[in-house]
């Protein structure tokens, strides 16, 4: 099978079977939660069996999936599920700060230094816009999930968030050709 293809697949599968089960059981996360927990596992699994390694930012948003999900099982309150975004891009925001005190460079060049060559001005720059970022997406989330019907926060975390965060990156194409390096 085309590895790029199980990628996909690895990542959006849980998602498609979320919804799947979301509005096949009349919008009731009780029912759809379970399902995206198992199918998360499985995708983890098969990233394990196939790379033998998981990327961290995958296996920690597996993990806060399982978690808040099972809480919002346990507990029966949604609350849980809808605060994993937010919790999510702030851990990923305090990251990219204290990254930078820890490595002694930007936390993001670390991550994506060897597919992206930038100057030091660069990288300074693109890991302060993703840390602003970050934390804007945490904010939209508690908006919307605490203004909004559950399933409009449903939709938007798919259909808001995912394309928000892709013409965000597009918009970081113009900075990265600005400070690119020759190496």
């Amino acid at each position: 099978m085309n590895k790029s293809f199980l990628k996909f697949l690895t990542d959006f599968g849980p998602l498609v079977i979320f919804f799947y089960y979301y509005y096949d059981s009349g919008k009731d996360l009780k029912i759809a939660i379970p399902p995206f927990i198992v199918a998360t596992i499985i995708a983890l699994s098969i990233v394990w069996f196939l790379e033998k390694k998981i990327p961290k930012v995958t296996l920690l948003s597996g993990v806060l999936i399982t978690f808040f999900g099972s809480l919002t099982i346990y507990f029966n309150n949604p609350v849980f599920i809808y605060i994993k975004p937010t919790i999510i891009n702030i851990l990923f925001a305090f990251a990219l700060i204290f990254g930078r005190y820890f490595t002694n460079e930007p936390f993001l060049k670390k991550l994506i230094g060897k597919s992206i060559s930038l100057t030091d001005e660069g990288w300074e720059v693109l890991n302060k816009r993703w840390i602003y970022f970050f934390f804007c997406l945490a904010i939209l989330n508690e908006i919307v999930w605490r203004t909004q019907s559950e399933e409009f926060w449903v939709n938007f975390k798919v259909w808001g968030l995912l394309p928000i965060t892709f013409i965000f990156t597009a918009f970081q194409v113009s900075l990265i050709n600005k400070y690119k390096t020759n190496e």
